[in-house]
């Protein structure tokens, strides 16, 4: 087996040909050993552990890709010493505002902050689940509008642990937060304890199925879903049981051309589509579940 060459990434760039083929791109780098993906003009960036055969390793990740979207990926690769990439890195990731009154940040940086504002510290693996997507923007911006003192909520896909910590701050009483990458989970529970909100939210090592959800009855005030939609239409008659009557489902994740499958999916399960929210190829809605009695569970 080859060896990381110590002190160098492997930069893959890959081509989008198209907007639809985005997350199935995203999905295949995931399964290849991406643990962060960034998204640049019509492509998407990773680092890859560098080996003595990057020829190889290359190789079987444009096979990866095939089977995940039917064609031959276009791949571009280049070396950058870690030193190099830390420091580009940190340099690329500065305060941003999202919303009203969140101010997202990394914790070598000192954000100017109004009163009122709701600082959130993130320092990721890489630059992802750091507010510098689109779709979490949008998903932090819903979230600002519906969280209650003394809500309960769940968040899937925790990720950074971003939405969990917003949620927090903004007043939630508990959050559990479930992620299945075990790398993503050892950056969450840093920033958490960092944003000092492990009194309030429990991380989960695990993964949301409608089975798990099963669980959690009309428990939820908020559930947040910034995931894929191929992922949240089949969880969302477990979305309508966890749900408490009349609380608020977040999506994110969803391309614009996906938005109305998957508003008429959750409409099925009792949803009604209170406010959207569109950036870049982006959506993300605000979901309402209906008033009437929990749905069995499925």
């Amino acid at each position: 087996m080859s060896e990381q060459r110590q002190g160098n990434w492997l930069v893959v760039t890959v081509k989008v040909p198209s907007e639809e083929l985005s997350p199935l791109l995203a999905e295949g780098l995931v399964a290849s050993g991406a643990s962060a993906i960034e998204e640049r003009a019509g492509a998407l960036v990773t680092y890859l552990a560098f080996t003595d055969a990057p020829e190889d390793r290359l190789a079987q990740l444009r096979q990866q890709l095939e089977q995940f979207t039917g064609l031959v990926p276009d791949v571009e690769w280049d070396v950058k010493p870690e030193r190099d990439w830390a420091e580009e890195w940190k340099r690329g990731l500065q305060p941003r505002r999202v919303g009203q009154r969140l101010v997202v940040a990394p914790s070598w940086t000192e954000p100017e902050l109004r009163e009122g504002d709701v600082l959130v510290e993130i320092d990721p693996e890489m630059a992802f689940g750091t507010g510098e997507h689109a779709s979490t923007r949008g998903v932090l911006r819903l979230l600002e509008q519906v969280i209650h003192p003394g809500d309960r909520m769940l968040d899937v896909g925790s990720g950074s642990g971003i939405l969990t910590i917003a949620a927090v701050k903004l007043g939630a009483e508990h959050v559990i937060a479930v992620e299945s990458d075990a790398d993503a989970i050892i950056n969450a529970r840093d920033n958490l304890a960092r944003n000092q909100v492990t009194t309030h939210s429990e991380l989960i090592h695990g993964l949301v199925d409608l089975d798990y959800l099963a669980r959690f009855p009309a428990h939820f005030d908020v559930l947040l879903a910034n995931i894929l939609s191929s992922v949240i239409i089949p969880l969302l008659p477990g979305f309508a049981v966890a749900i408490k009557p009349g609380g608020m489902l977040i999506t994110g994740g969803i391309l614009q051309s996906e938005a109305e499958q998957v508003i008429a999916a959750a409409e099925q399960h009792g949803f009604s589509l209170v406010q959207e929210d569109r950036e870049e190829e982006w959506w993300s809605g605000l979901l309402r579940r209906s008033s009437a009695e929990a749905p069995p569970a499925p």
